[in-house]
């Protein structure tokens, strides 16, 4: 099994990769963050549901996509911003707006994963981690 230096990237990679082949569902290595930027998406509309399966010692999370009435992916673009060799840090003030307000820009913070707006209204900056729109 490949072990990725990025299990971020390479949970946000297969994510893009699914849909792009049309795919219902998609399994990736299971982990408690990638789990909560499963929830976080499920949260606000970019895939249908995140759930973590018990799968040998590491477990899964089955992950499953959404699509409009026209078969198009809800996820347009899927950026990883911060990245093993070059991590990015935003202060309250410096919170993105991805796609003028409509899109996500989730950051790791010390009260956990939250979006932009979440980050600001708790008044904490923190790890840019990736954007979603």
């Amino acid at each position: 099994m490949f072990t990725s230096s990025d299990p971020i990237a390479d949970f946000l990679t297969r994510l893009r990769n699914a849909q792009l082949a049309r795919h219902a569902t998609v399994e990736v290595p299971g982990s408690k963050i990638k789990l909560a930027i499963g929830k976080i998406l499920v949260k606000h509309g970019y895939i249908k549901s995140a759930k973590w399966v018990d799968d040998g010692p590491q477990g899964k999370i089955h992950v499953e996509l959404g699509y409009d009435e026209r078969q198009i992916p809800l996820i347009k673009e899927i950026k990883r911003v911060s990245k093993p060799s070059r991590r990015v840090y935003r202060k309250v003030d410096d919170v993105p707006k991805v796609l003028n307000g409509l899109g996500l820009a989730v950051f790791s913070t010390s009260k956990g994963l939250l979006t932009g707006q979440e980050a600001k209204a708790a008044n904490v900056g923190g790890e840019l981690l990736f954007t979603v729109y």
